[in-house]
């Protein structure tokens, strides 16, 4: 991901935060976690190096269907954009096809790709919307996001379990209201069997 000087720095900053806690970087349990901090960033911040657009187009197929598809509950690990901490959440997508459907696989896909850079929230779940507004050019798209952060619960107010929840609406599922309900309705729904 980053020449072998940009991997030296960031291990030194990780070791100048270490210090700056209290820690000594010589202790055995610490003596390799610079280099473990690198390849987890390097993980948790992927999102960065991939691209939704070619992610989106490259499974997209002709369809007659013109009825809501929806994923719900597709889990994402993110990272507060103020605090470097946690955003733990669930996202639920859905999109009605106008002569084409994308695979569904890629759509958890593209919740990952924005979910791994550091994010807010309420912008997660507007990326999330344009990408599949701008790839698949469907009838109308519904984003929501119900998410905790640690940002709240490690530290400031410290509210264990409280929950985010943001929306995006594009096209009928934003003027139609009949459409936005059925969305909210099966959303809220309980899962019942799963297969």
């Amino acid at each position: 991901m980053s020449n072998p000087k940009d991997q030296q720095n960031f291990e030194e900053a990780v070791k100048t935060m270490m210090r700056y806690v209290g820690e000594d970087v010589n202790r055995e349990g610490l003596e390799k976690t610079p280099g473990r901090v690198l390849k987890a960033y390097e993980f948790m911040f992927g999102g960065y190096q991939e691209d939704p657009q070619t992610i989106l187009n490259s499974a997209m197929f002709s369809s007659s269907n013109d009825e809501m598809v929806l994923i719900k509950d597709i889990e994402f690990y993110s990272t507060c954009e103020h605090h470097l901490l946690p955003i733990i959440g669930r996202a639920h997508v859905a999109y009605i096809p106008d002569g084409k459907v994308v695979g569904l696989s890629k759509i958890p896909r593209v919740v990952d790709v924005f979910a791994r850079r550091m994010q807010i929230q309420e912008q997660l779940t507007e990326q999330i919307a344009d990408a599949l507004m701008e790839a698949v050019s469907p009838k109308g798209v519904a984003v929501v996001i119900q998410a905790r952060h640690m940002c709240m619960e490690m530290r400031g107010v410290q509210k264990i379990s409280s929950t985010t929840t943001s929306s995006a609406l594009r096209g009928l599922f934003k003027k139609d209201e009949k459409t936005r309900m059925e969305f909210f309705s099966l959303i809220n729904s309980s899962s019942g069997n799963r297969y």
